[in-house]
């Protein structure tokens, strides 16, 4: 049974949102404000979060941000239809989803849904399921300084280890089953959110520079993520 982390300050959103998951089969840990959450998350790992932005005593980002320095754990953030720049500052952080208050309850759980199957390949990997571009489960995908390993969730380049989420892990891994092979924003759409939830070409976009920044980080000259502009984006061939 999944378990659900959801950080807000506003009580009703807390009290309607746990009814709701619970009765989709989620545990639910609530927390009224971000220190509390990160202390609680820290201390008891969901399979995945939902946080406020604007909270007391430690806002949604900077909550993200200490979870992000230790954690791969998925996020989705809530947020008012007025924060558009918070939301392009959370992309870059690594949040996995936004949605916009008000929300349909349902339209959360799909959400929620479309995450944890994402994420689900790392544990079915044991069990030999085949995964998603038609490989082994648990294969490693090597290419040139690129290594890959999907039932452990790591990837490294130049032996170094880069920490990604679960959407930058799906995106990459996309474009390095074939390299030199242009894939559009929608085919990588496709391959990190599931077919029922929409995102849009600024939500692929956003992902793919932070891929990029996390990976010169280890290695300044990195420019293995091609940009084909008014196409899409591929992997170079090495």
């Amino acid at each position: 049974m999944p378990k659900i982390a959801l950080v807000d300050d506003d009580r009703n959103i807390l009290t309607s949102v746990s009814m709701t998951l619970e009765a989709e089969g989620y545990q639910v840990a609530t927390y009224t404000d971000g220190a509390s959450g990160l202390e609680g998350l820290s201390r008891d790992r969901p399979d995945l979060a939902i946080l406020d932005i604007k909270m007391p005593r430690m806002d949604g980002m900077e909550l993200l941000r200490r979870l992000r320095q230790k954690s791969d754990m998925p996020v989705i953030f809530l947020t008012s239809k007025d924060e558009e720049i918070d939301e392009l500052f959370g992309l870059k952080m690594g949040a996995d989803d936004f949605i916009t208050k008000p929300f349909s309850q349902r339209l959360l759980v799909e959400r929620v849904r479309a995450i944890l199957r994402r994420v689900a390949p790392r544990d079915a990997a044991a069990s030999g399921a085949p995964a998603a571009d038609g490989s082994p489960a648990g294969a490693v995908l090597e290419r040139g300084n690129l290594v890959m390993d999907e039932e452990r969730h790591t990837c490294t380049w130049k032996s170094q280890r880069v920490t990604l989420t679960v959407t930058e892990f799906l995106i990459l891994q996309a474009l390095a089953h074939r390299p030199g092979v242009v894939k559009s924003r929608n085919a990588l759409m496709d391959a990190a959110y599931d077919d029922q939830v929409y995102v849009d070409d600024r939500t692929i976009d956003s992902h793919i520079k932070r891929l990029r920044k996390k990976f010169k980080v280890v290695d300044d000259d990195f420019d293995m993520i091609e940009t084909l502009y008014g196409v899409g984006y591929r992997f170079k061939e090495q």
